[in-house]
């Protein structure tokens, strides 16, 4: 009877025992444990950070980081942080959540246009992916990588083709570097040289074309007709003659890229610059801008025509009016030139 009473006891205090141990890995481990209100969080952890670092990082997003803790370390994360973007949903657990920041790093959407240095563009990029401005900047001048994908300074600008790519947010300046030279392949198809090809021009050479196009008009549809007055231009043995590339050359010569010029003068077409199409025949050696997609294949299928001349047309803003002879723009260019002065643009 004393032993049957003993082995209850026993039986009992493993009962509690158990049930305190259920409670304790309920509590610890199984209970939701964020804080937020939202549906979902991110939470991006730099390569390096300590697990004191992601606490930090951490700690406003969860209701208790004391059983957080106990989780990392039972398994095995502390010592073994991994750096990236991650996204935490509402109600997560600590088990979850300590399995999502160790190995669902999630990509994210880096977009990118309209840049007209370099430095612009590695500025743009830091301010997305975990690399600082200076580390991207630093990989893209690189001069062994200029070298392996057969670029220059003045032109590399042309490479990273704007568009939304898919990146880590932990991805180095190198392998973003990399990849873009991987895209820049990939976009510059058999069918596309071919037709740089038929222009008697590389793929360098359509860049810079198409960023004096894109420079010229922010209407999609009229790029292919400005595109055929350049190739026009061209084919002939004609000066460019573009103003977008003389406000490029005025604002490399000062080098003050944040002056805004709305007007050429006269003089300006004066500048000693090889950017400079009133002085220099040819296209640039780089591009004045980055050029989007569509202003490249603007350039690849132009329009044919036998316009030689266009100037921006003051009774349908955006657009322009295009002349086959110089007489017929000067008519045009005079009515601009008015147009212009009346707004008091002297500059």
């Amino acid at each position: 009877m004393y032993l049957k009473k003993i082995l209850v006891a026993i039986l009992l205090i493993g009962l509690a025992g158990m049930a305190v141990f259920a409670w304790y890995v309920y509590k610890t481990v199984l209970i939701p444990n964020t804080a937020f209100n939202n549906t979902e969080a991110h939470v991006y952890i730099p390569t390096g950070a300590s697990f004191g670092a992601v606490l930090e990082e951490m700690e406003p997003l969860l209701k208790n980081t004391e059983t957080f803790t106990a989780v990392a370390k039972k398994k095995g994360y502390v010592n073994n942080v991994k750096p990236g973007h991650y996204l935490l949903k509402k109600g997560m657990n600590n088990n979850d959540i300590i399995n999502t920041i160790r190995s669902r790093n999630i990509p994210i959407q880096v977009k990118f246009n309209n840049q007209e240095r370099l430095e612009d563009l590695a500025g743009a990029i830091s301010k997305q992916i975990e690399a600082d401005s200076l580390s991207l900047l630093n990989a893209m001048r690189d001069e062994a990588f200029l070298t392996s994908t057969k670029m220059k300074a003045n032109n590399v600008l042309g490479l990273y083709i704007p568009n939304t790519y898919e990146f880590y947010w932990n991805t180095t300046a190198e392998g973003f570097r990399d990849k873009m030279a991987t895209e820049y392949k990939r976009f510059w198809n058999e069918q596309r040289l071919a037709k740089a090809k038929q222009l008697n021009m590389t793929p360098a050479q359509v860049t810079s074309l198409a960023a004096i196009v894109q420079k010229e008009t922010a209407k999609v549809e009229e790029r292919p007709r400005v595109a055929g007055v350049y190739i026009n231009r061209l084919q002939r043995g004609m000066l460019l003659q573009a103003d977008p590339t003389v406000i490029y050359a005025k604002k490399l010569v000062e080098d003050d890229f944040d002056q805004v010029i709305k007007r050429v003068l006269y003089k300006d077409l004066e500048l000693d610059s090889p950017y400079n199409t009133y002085k220099y025949a040819g296209v640039p050696p780089g591009p004045i801008a980055m050029p989007d997609i569509t202003s490249i294949d603007a350039v690849l299928n132009y329009e044919k025509h036998d316009y030689l001349y266009f100037v921006a047309n003051v009774q349908n803003f955006g657009y322009h009016k295009f002349a086959k002879t110089l007489s017929q723009h000067n008519q045009n260019k005079a009515e601009y030139v008015r147009w212009i002065s009346q707004q008091g643009v002297n500059r």
